[in-house]
């Protein structure tokens, strides 16, 4: 348990970001754990630490747009926890899209003995992703932050209706965010889901729609898959 201060930016929410280790604990009594590991600031960067990871290409779209820097600062505690706690699996959230992909790629690259498992989006009964960040919304921001999760099941609805042209379904996203007051769109990516790589137009490939938007003061993001691989059963014995 680390709020990681290297991937927040100048200005970002470091300082007031949610944090309650007591609560983290209580949730965890149900589960047959051991350990918490829960360092602080100076154990995971000493003084002098000097040596940052980045990976390349996938850290420069999307949210590495908006917020430069963000995955030099997740790559870097990631490879920190991974090479100090050595864990057979890594669970990381869908709603994190871009982040798991960036993970993935540092652990082939840098030859971790470590599987990452993708787990999916866990949702409020709105639709709204859950995240830490929704601590910031009051009771009306938290009502209008469904209209995210509303965009992407527009635009997942044109697209299994036959709509195959990203920017009409990018502009569906766009002008259903715009039907709530207080959301404000900060992009809409639509894009190969393993690359990254922008789309003009969807074909057989697993594809993401992506979305940052504010509401009022507060910034989330969430996604949806569109041709989502479906994993393989395994076969009777």
């Amino acid at each position: 348990v680390f709020v990681n201060p290297t991937q927040f930016g100048p200005g970002e929410d470091f300082e007031h970001y949610p944090r309650d280790l007591t609560k983290d604990t209580a949730l965890l009594t149900d589960y047959n754990v051991d350990y918490i590991f829960a360092p602080t600031v100076e154990e995971m960067y000493p003084k002098g630490f000097s040596t940052y990871v980045n990976v390349v290409g996938l850290s420069e779209q999307l949210e590495g747009a908006s917020r430069p820097g963000h995955f030099r600062g997740v790559a870097t505690v990631v490879t920190v926890l991974l090479n100090t706690v050595r864990p057979d699996f890594a669970f990381f959230g869908q709603k994190d899209a871009q982040q798991a992909l960036v993970i993935k790629r540092l652990v082939k690259d840098l030859a971790f003995d470590t599987e990452v498992v993708l787990l999916p989006i866990v949702r409020e009964d709105s639709g709204l992703a859950i995240s830490s960040r929704n601590l910031y919304l009051n009771a009306e921001e938290q009502a209008s932050a469904a209209v995210i999760h509303r965009a992407l099941t527009q635009a997942k609805g044109a697209y299994k209706a036959g709509e195959r042209s990203a920017g009409k379904l990018a502009e569906i996203v766009r002008s259903t965010i715009e039907t709530e007051p207080r959301a404000r769109l900060d992009y809409v990516a639509i894009a190969d889901a393993e690359t990254l790589d922008p789309l003009e137009r969807i074909d057989e490939r697993p594809t993401l729609i992506a979305i940052a938007a504010y509401i009022g003061k507060t910034r989330l993001i969430d996604n949806t898959i569109l041709n989502k691989v479906k994993k393989k059963e395994a076969a009777p014995q």
